[in-house]
This record gives C-alpha cells, sequence and structure tokens, in this order.
C-alpha cells in the first residue's frame, strides 16, 4: 500500500498518528547515542553538524520530529527557540532532526527555529532508525522523541511523546539533573 500524507489524513490514519502510534522503542538511558554527521542549517544557512564535535563542547540535546511546517513541529520548534537561552546557559547544544531536505530545513532554520539552533536533514532516515526514532505506521517520518546526550556519548534522558508539548521542559529538566549529578546512567 502506498501511503501518502493527503492519503493519510483522507484514510483517517492521521488521527493514529496523532494517537501516539509511534517508535515505542526509543534508546534507553545509559545506552551509547550512534555518532551521526548530518546536513544541518542554523538561520538559513547549511554546515556538517557532527554528534562526536558538538559532544565536545557539552552535552546535545537531539530531538526528532514528523515534519517541518506542520502545526506540531512549528510549535515544538518555536519552543525548542524560545528556551534556546536556557540550553545555552546550561552548556548544551540543541538539534532538531527530521527526513526533511536541506532546503526545507534551511527555511524551517529560519521560520519555526527563529535562527536560534539547528536542523538536520536525515537522508534516507538513516540516524532516525540507528536512534529507533522511526514511526511505525510511516518509516520514512521520525517519531516525536527527544534524547539528552552527554559528553560522554550516552544518552541520559528520553522524552517520547507524539504530543509537542513537554519535550522542552523535559530535557530541561533532565539537563538540570544531570549537571547537579543526580542523572547518572
Amino acid at each position: 500500500m502506498n501511503i501518502s500524507i493527503p492519503n493519510l489524513a483522507r484514510s483517517g490514519l492521521a488521527a493514529l498518528l496523532l494517537l501516539g502510534t509511534a517508535a515505542q522503542a526509543a534508546l534507553q538511558v545509559g545506552a551509547r547515542a550512534p555518532d551521526f554527521k548530518a546536513e544541518a542549517a542554523l538561520g538559513g544557512q547549511g554546515f556538517a553538524f557532527h554528534l562526536a564535535t558538538a559532544l565536545k563542547e557539552g552535552p546535545v540535546v537531539l530531538y526528532f520530529y514528523p515534519k517541518a511546517f506542520t502545526s506540531g513541529c512549528t510549535i515544538e520548534a518555536k519552543r525548542f527557540a524560545d528556551a534556546t537561552p536556557q540550553f545555552k546557559q546550561l552548556g548544551a547544544t540543541v538539534i532538531g532532526m527530521s527526513n526533511d531536505d536541506i532546503a526545507t530545513l534551511k527555511k524551517f532554520s529560519v521560520e519555526a527555529c527563529r535562527s536560534r539552533f539547528a536542523v538536520a536533514a536525515d537522508a534516507g532516515a538513516k540516524v532516525m532508525k540507528d536512534y529507533d526514532a522511526a514511526l511505525r505506521i510511516v518509516p520514512g517520518m521520525a517519531d516525536r522523541i527527544s534524547y539528552l546526550i552527554t559528553p560522554d556519548g550516552r544518552i541520559a534522558a528520553v522524552h517520547e511523546s507524539m504530543n509537542p508539548d513537554g519535550h522542552v521542559d523535559a530535557m530541561l529538566q533532565a539537563l538540570q539533573r544531570w549537571k547537579s549529578g543526580a542523572a547518572k546512567p
């Protein structure tokens, strides 16, 4: 069966996506975070993102989202943009990731992310597969999962919910716990 986004909406399967037909198998706390390189955009400008390089600067909040410019993903991006100063104050880098092409993400990085944090293109959905963040019903599309990755390359926290509410707060709280030494995998 060929599934496209318009067909999902017409068939009623869109409701299943919203109700959380998600991966339900995110990487566990304490697991090694798979390293990756990806084309990314910040403020409309493309650059090469490398997780290992970013981790040398401090923890990374990697959040997966289904599709740029959809309502939930735009809400989530704006919330991460608003909280970017808090993440920076705690020494963390935020990067969003979807299977959108880099041209789309250059626009999204300006409009939704407000040029405050980067978004990366997961060409071929390889990174989302490595992070077990693909939707089961639409494998080329990411689930809505946020990870806190510590500088030693380990997952310190996971928040999984198709609802865009809660991801920013969950990652800020996890980062604060990790910084205080309370969250050890």
